[in-house]
């Protein structure tokens, strides 16, 4: 467990992840519920349908950030993008081979990483990206983000991510996403 201050940030993997299931929901809602995203509790349930699948997947990694009382304050969580990856079958334009090989090891796909707004600018997204990440022997990390999240958008770019095409994640109904790069060689 790291500490970044008052806050602890555990790595968790898929069962680990499972069973705080209910301090990622909340942070998740809680995040997602402001703008630009304007998640809703269905929006929400429907998440939380697809979590322990997605906590089941292969090499599925996610941290989990607490206050010193135990309150959740921030999540992330992702997995290595498999061969078949549809991820770069979202993209408007469609981007090299080379870029979209997959091999199972390559790409870290970094599905959701939240932190509840009186916890930010404190560092903890920062934390929870490391513990994350750390141990992955991902060449790179692949993720959306809704462009209108501005103090997101920066922060990856201020991480060393780039943007590398436009996405609808998940269907034509969803919001134009940015989809960021961060080569990690």
């Amino acid at each position: 467990m790291t500490r970044r201050g008052a806050i602890a940030i555990e790595p968790m993997d898929g069962p680990a992840a499972v069973r705080a299931e209910d301090a990622f929901r909340l942070v998740y809602a809680e995040a997602f519920a402001e703008p630009p995203y304007h998640e809703t509790e269905d929006g929400v349930a429907a998440a939380f349908r697809r979590f322990p699948a997605q906590a089941d997947g292969h090499g599925f990694r996610a941290a989990l950030a607490r206050a010193e009382d135990g309150e959740p304050v921030g999540m992330a969580y992702g997995g290595p993008l498999p061969p078949d990856a549809g991820w770069w079958d979202e993209l408007a334009e469609p981007v090299p081979d080379d870029m979209r090989r997959e091999d199972g090891r390559r790409t870290f796909g970094l599905m959701e990483l939240a932190v509840r707004g009186p916890w930010r600018g404190r560092g903890v997204a920062r934390g929870l990206h490391t513990a994350l990440l750390d141990g992955t022997g991902a060449e790179r990390v692949l993720l959306n983000v809704h462009p209108a999240n501005r103090a997101a958008t920066a922060a990856y770019r201020a991480w060393g991510y780039r943007k590398v095409g436009e996405a609808r994640p998940g269907g034509g109904a969803a919001d134009l996403h940015d989809v960021m790069l961060l080569d990690l060689r």
